[in-house]
């Protein structure tokens, strides 16, 4: 009998004490290479992680649109990559969700001195400054561990590779502040964003394609640089930015659908003109 055959048997559904129990018994029915899912048997670490990264987005998406109904499915999806990754660890003999759970436990009573040590009455700084201590030392340990231990350490370290590129600049501006290395007055930062686009348009002159790619990121890394220094999270500013250029031009389609037509047929300027009136409509509001 299947693992699935066994909990149709025992009953309606899990008791909430359970839940945690019943979703790895699921996992583990899924991935039965008997009676299990074709597609869950085929997946790996490595074809799962881009859909970890996507629910991930998933919850930040009903978060912003203030629909907890639609966050409580959301981080649902996310827990269940969770579950994924760990049953395949535990397959390999590597970990399992057991191991996952303790060792964020253990994590955060460890960078929680404060709360469960002998640190008390810290500052939001101070303790923003310890845990920056706590995961540097956590990083040297984790270096030695992979042999790796006769690395240079950076103040870098620990910036994932694999996170947006917007977000992963303004975590590398932000700890390269922390040490000093930053612009004391925004004017500054304007005028090495005028620097960089400067630099956009000689580039774009030269016709190098590999010139211009290369001014262009110089210039993005200074906009990030510029939305940390006035205490802007650039990700969460370009997200709105994204929304409002989407509102917009939805406008845009909807009134020459009215009409019996599409962007496609029509021109610039009449787009133009109607985008000038969703941003009319918008400031009227």
């Amino acid at each position: 009998m299947s693992v699935a055959d066994q909990m149709i048997q025992a009953g309606s559904g899990p008791t909430p004490s359970r839940e945690i129990d019943a979703l790895l018994t699921i996992m583990v029915a899924l991935r039965d290479p008997v009676a299990g899912c074709p597609w869950d048997l085929e997946q790996s670490f490595e074809t799962i992680a881009p859909y970890t990264i996507e629910e991930a987005y998933e919850v930040a998406d009903a978060i912003v649109r203030g629909d907890l109904d639609d966050l409580r499915d959301e981080l649902g999806d996310l827990l269940l990559q969770v579950v994924f990754h760990a049953r395949l660890a535990e397959e390999q003999g590597a970990f399992d969700f057991g191991g996952v759970v303790e060792a964020i436990t253990a994590k955060l009573i460890r960078r929680h001195p404060h709360v469960f040590g002998t640190a008390r009455d810290l500052t939001a700084d101070q303790v923003r400054a310890q845990w920056d201590q706590i995961k540097a030392s956590e990083r040297a340990d984790h270096a030695a561990r992979r042999g790796r231990g006769d690395e240079d350490p950076s103040v870098l370290d620990g910036i994932p590779i694999g996170a947006p590129a917007l977000a992963r600049a303004d975590e590398l501006a932000r700890k390269a502040a922390s040490v000093g290395f930053v612009w004391t007055e925004t004017g500054d930062v304007l005028a090495k964003v005028d620097e960089e686009l400067g630099e956009v348009r000689v580039a774009l002159a030269s016709g190098i394609r590999a010139e211009v790619e290369d001014e262009i990121g110089d210039l993005l890394f200074t906009v990030a640089n510029l939305a940390r220094h006035v205490g802007i999270d650039p990700e969460s500013s370009l997200q709105a930015a994204n929304r409002k250029f989407e509102r917009r031009f939805r406008f845009v389609e909807h009134a020459l659908g009215e009409d019996g037509r599409t962007p496609a047929a029509s021109s610039l300027e009449e787009m133009d003109r109607l985008w000038d009136a969703a941003k009319a409509a918008e400031r009227a509001r």
